[in-house]
């Protein structure tokens, strides 16, 4: 069974930058989505970006220009590099993996159950 480990997050000052790791144990498959997710109290799961084994890579419009996703393929890790933090951004976040190629835009909006395999969340808080 593959397992997705994060690590990185913590707490920033508005402004700050964080770094978020997802390393996976295994990847099964040749073609394959990941992304990461977050969600605030009381808030509903939202896509944040996603990438592709492609390398395609999608953004949701609240933080584009600001994180940006890569993917090492020779380490199993998929990163998060956030920059320019907004207290908004504040939440847990959870890296994600759906062993088949789907188009990036689209795996930003799957439901949990449709992805295979999900990391074990790490809290990013931003303060004003």
């Amino acid at each position: 069974q593959v397992h997705l480990v994060q690590s990185g997050g913590g707490s920033v000052q508005s402004g700050g930058s964080l770094r978020l790791s997802c390393v996976a144990s295994e990847i099964p498959r040749e073609f394959y989505s990941m992304g990461w997710f977050r969600q605030a109290p009381g808030k509903e799961r939202e896509g944040v970006a996603a990438i592709d084994s492609d390398r395609s890579t999608s953004y949701a419009d609240s933080v584009k220009g600001r994180f940006t996703i890569s993917l090492d393929t020779a380490k199993n890790t998929m990163t998060l590099q956030m920059n320019d933090l907004k207290p908004e951004d504040t939440a847990m976040y959870y890296c994600a993996a759906e062993w088949g190629l789907v188009p990036t835009s689209w795996l930003l909006k799957r439901s949990t159950e449709a992805l295979d395999v999900w990391g074990q969340g790490t809290l990013v808080t931003v303060s004003s």
